[in-house]
């Protein structure tokens, strides 16, 4: 009988160490693919946003409406204001409540740098909740 005499070097080894080739394969061109496409998200596209046919939210006893009429003049209920005498318009008919939903109407002619203009005004007032109104349940184009 033959005694073998086993050495270490010729023990079958397990690799435990993870191939990462494959990995780092696929990362490369997701990275390619997300540099491609990332310039494609930043375009500027012109919206037409069209009208709402949602359930309207049934309006308080006396709303607040804030209209810009198309030459851009300021109406605060059925009266008209300035632009500066927006503020003080404002705290006479909410009693001073800043908290009190101001509904703000504009012509569809108008700008909307004129329309962030009128509403950085309510913001500096205090007033911040303000609700775009707007026609409901009718087609774009279609006359009331």
């Amino acid at each position: 009988m033959a005694i073998r005499i086993r050495h270490a070097s010729e023990t079958v080894k397990e690799v435990h160490d993870i191939n990462v080739t494959p990995f780092i394969d696929v990362m490369l061109v997701l990275l390619v693919i997300f540099m491609v496409t990332a310039p494609l998200t930043t375009v500027s596209v012109p919206v037409d946003l069209p009208s709402s046919k949602a359930t309207p939210v049934p309006p308080p006893d006396a709303p607040v409406f804030v209209t810009i009429k198309a030459d851009r003049t300021l109406a605060l209920g059925e009266d008209t204001v300035t632009a500066d005498g927006l503020s003080p318009a404002l705290a006479t008919a909410t009693k001073g409540n800043k908290d009190e939903r101001i509904f703000l109407r504009a012509d569809k002619t108008v700008d909307y740098g004129s329309l962030m203009g009128v509403m950085d005004r309510l913001r500096s007032a205090g007033y911040v909740k303000v609700a775009l109104v707007n026609l409901q349940n009718q087609e774009e184009g279609s006359v009331p």
